[in-house]
Parts: C-alpha cells; sequence; structure tokens
C-alpha cells in the first residue's frame, strides 16, 4: 500500500496534469455563432472529426448535409445526432470521393435543391499503406483520388453555389501537419511511377496548394477558403496502417499527443464559424490560429497543380 501511496498515485497525477497541460495548448473554438438559415455541407460526417463537426454546427441550427460514401451510414448519422440534438437539421446523401460519377451526382442534386451553399467542409480522408497501390473507380492513386482530387472535382462543380448573394461563403479543408514531409511531383501526381514513399502526405500538401490557389482563383468573388491541421486525433482514419504491435510503442506518445475526435474537430469548427476570419482567405490554421508550415510552397506549383488536376479529370470522364 506504501508503494501505492508514494509512487504510483504521484506518477499517476503528474501524468494527468501533463495531458491537461497538453490540452490547454490545443486551441478551442469559443465563438458561439448561430447559422440559422445556413446550408452546410460536411464530406465524411460519420465518423470521426466529421461527426463531431456536424453535431456541433446542428447544434448552431445550420442546416446539415451529410455527405457519406454510403446513403445508409449517413441516414444512421443522423438519427445518432437527433437523439441529442431534437431539433438538428439534418440531410443524409450519398457521396463516393473515389468515383467522379458520385461526385458529379451528388453535386446535381445539390444544384437541383440549394441555391445556396454557406459553409463547404472537405474533410473525409483514407490512409492506406503504400504498399497496397489501391485505386479509386475513375483508376487515380487512392490517397491522391480521394483526399485531394476528388475535393478538387466537388468544389469546383459548387462554386456558382457557393458564390452567394450576402456575405461570404466558406470552404474548409482538412490537411495534416503531415503535409511538411509530402511533395508535389508534377510528372508522378498518380504514383505512376510507383516511387512515391509517403502518399498520404503528398495528398494532404496537394490539398493546401489547392486552397492556395482556390483563393486566388475566387478572390473576386464571395468565398472564402481555409485550411487546417486538426492535430494528430484518434479517428479510424489510420485503421489500415497502424499494426496492433504498434500500440506498445505508440500508446505512451498518444497519451500526451493524441487528441479526441471532439478535440480534433475544434479547428475546422473555428475555420467554418469564426467572424475573425472574415477578410482572411488561402491561409493555414492549427490550434484555432494561424500556423506557420515549414513547407515552402510555390505559386508556380500551385498553379500547374491546379491546371494537371483538370487535365486528369477530363480524361477521366472522357474514358467514362
Amino acid at each position: 500500500m506504501g508503494f501505492l501511496v508514494y509512487y504510483i498515485f504521484p506518477t499517476v497525477l503528474l501524468l494527468a496534469l501533463i495531458r491537461k497541460y497538453r490540452e490547454s495548448k490545443w486551441g478551442k473554438c469559443n465563438n458561439n455563432i448561430q447559422l440559422d438559415g445556413k446550408t452546410v455541407i460536411i464530406t465524411g460526417a460519420n465518423s470521426g472529426i466529421g461527426f463531431e463537426v456536424a453535431k456541433e454546427l446542428a447544434s448552431r441550427k445550420a442546416s446539415v448535409i451529410l455527405a457519406c460514401r454510403t446513403l445508409t451510414k449517413a441516414k444512421e448519422t443522423c438519427v445518432t445526432i437527433q437523439q441529442n440534438i431534437k431539433e438538428a437539421v439534418l440531410v443524409p446523401m450519398e457521396l463516393d470521393l473515389a468515383s467522379l460519377k458520385s461526385i458529379k451526382k451528388f453535386s446535381d442534386e445539390i444544384k437541383k435543391n440549394y441555391k445556396e451553399i454557406h459553409i463547404l467542409i472537405n474533410n473525409a480522408g483514407v490512409s492506406y499503406p503504400s504498399s497496397t497501390r489501391l485505386e479509386t473507380a475513375d483508376n487515380f492513386e487512392i490517397h491522391f483520388g480521394v483526399n485531394y482530387l476528388g475535393h478538387f472535382y466537388l468544389t469546383n462543380l459548387l462554386l456558382d453555389e457557393l458564390n452567394i448573394s450576402s456575405g461570404k461563403s466558406r470552404v474548409v479543408v482538412v490537411a495534416s501537419s503531415l503535409h511538411e514531409r509530402g511533395e508535389i511531383n508534377l510528372d508522378n501526381l498518380n504514383n505512376e511511377k510507383l516511387t512515391s514513399k509517403n502518399l498520404y502526405a503528398n495528398s494532404k500538401l496537394a490539398n493546401i496548394y489547392f486552397t492556395q490557389e482556390l483563393a486566388r482563383r475566387t478572390k473576386d468573388k464571395n468565398i472564402n477558403v481555409y485550411a487546417c491541421c486538426p492535430g494528430w486525433v484518434y479517428t479510424g482514419l489510420f485503421r489500415y496502417t497502424i499494426r496492433w504491435y504498434h500500440f506498445f510503442v505508440v500508446a505512451p506518445v498518444a497519451f500526451f499527443f493524441m487528441r479526441s475526435s471532439g478535440q480534433g474537430a475544434q479547428t475546422p469548427i473555428y475555420c467554418a464559424t469564426e467572424p475573425k476570419l472574415e477578410n482572411e482567405t488561402g491561409l493555414l490554421y492549427r490550434d484555432c490560429k494561424l500556423y506557420d508550415s515549414k513547407a515552402i510552397f510555390y505559386d508556380s506549383i500551385s498553379t500547374k497543380l491546379w491546371v494537371k488536376t483538370e487535365e486528369m479529370i477530363k480524361d477521366a470522364l472522357k474514358v467514362k
């Protein structure tokens, strides 16, 4: 008993205090902006960060479209949210970002039913071991196709709806600080040469280039664009890349650094709602504040990546 009192309890208390200190540095969206009359689209809203963002924005009285890979998942998520938020206005829709056909069908439905989209949160993402060499329905490398190109196509299809008549809409691109390990090789975007080592990081770097270029191309429209890093979050995203034996190494580190989905959702919520960002666009945020990336960005790559992506989508659609 003495051992527990003098060693174990103080150690546990110390670890808990360190964890609390870490949490205090992660940032929290403290505004209480209500979203009455606003229409929001969230991709990947059935789990993780997307689910938490959907709950929060629904509680702020937005009409939230849950864009999920299957309609069943979207409907189940609506039921779950409405159990806690009775007045939530939720619209379940199917959107498979691994299929250009599905993205087009989704955007057509949006255009038919909504004149304006006030907030688009490009949240959905995948992560697989690079050795799997998975592809989308249109033969794009899975990370490039889903995390980046799918959202690129979706956003461009909805630009008219995002160019709202009053105020400014917001496009929030959920990226990752892992973009700092990525690279953009314009001759190997789809990993045709099978030489890319960190495909997930590459896709997240492409997300940030997309944010910057979209901001430039919409500077005369009523659209603001933000990229954000949610931090290292405990979600199902890396379920295919982390093996059971990794937890022996990861668990001690995760205790101090890994966030819950709710904590990871704070910066996306901040970018979607914070009034102070009204005059900002094309920037990157983490912990509910501007983030100074270690990556070096080039305007020339941003432009070339945009043009190359458009060409790749056109070629894929011709095949179909």
